[in-house]
């Protein structure tokens, strides 16, 4: 799938990707979705991908509605940059390793959700006109979007796929 540059292909992309995520998902057995990664890295259960997808949407959604308020603030939040952005989701995973897969589901769910309304909420120029915004710098908007949801379910899918195949 093309990465989506309109409005229109962002919320279809979206909500396609995030459909297919749950399917894949409730396709597993509880062992599955509770079972640890064989393979090494830092995501080592489906939970910690849920999670992880969850934080990035807090992300997006706490820049978007500060920045709509006046307050300048950057995407990624204090000292984290760009280039130590791995740590930070280092951070992400170790704040969430007493949150129950049950608690994950429900806060990616609901998330989700509010990222949607918050799409909804922009027309197709604010989301990907290059100067829609001072605050999104030399991206839009739309590419923030894509990025916390349709690009960063392919990711996790693929991590999912890739523990399916490990675990049989």
């Amino acid at each position: 799938m093309a990465r989506p540059t309109t409005k229109t292909d962002l919320i279809i992309a979206t909500s396609e990707q995030f459909d297919k995520l749950w399917k894949l998902v409730d396709s597993m057995t509880d062992e599955q979705q509770n079972a640890i990664f064989s393979f090494e890295d830092r995501d080592r259960n489906v939970r910690d991908v849920l999670v992880h997808l969850y934080e990035w949407h807090q992300l997006l959604l706490n820049w978007t509605n500060a920045n709509r308020k006046g307050e300048q603030k950057p995407f990624l939040p204090e000292p984290y940059n760009w280039k130590t952005y791995p740590q930070m989701n280092v951070e992400i995973w170790k704040k969430h390793q007493n949150t129950p897969l049950p608690d994950a589901k429900k806060m990616l769910k609901e998330s989700h959700s509010q990222v949607m309304k918050l799409i909804e909420a922009f027309s197709n120029d604010e989301l990907f006109g290059k100067d829609s915004f001072s605050w999104t710098g030399g991206s839009t908007l739309g590419a923030y979007c894509v990025s916390a949801t349709s690009s960063h379910y392919n990711w996790a899918m693929k991590k999912i796929k890739k523990h399916i195949k490990s675990y049989q």
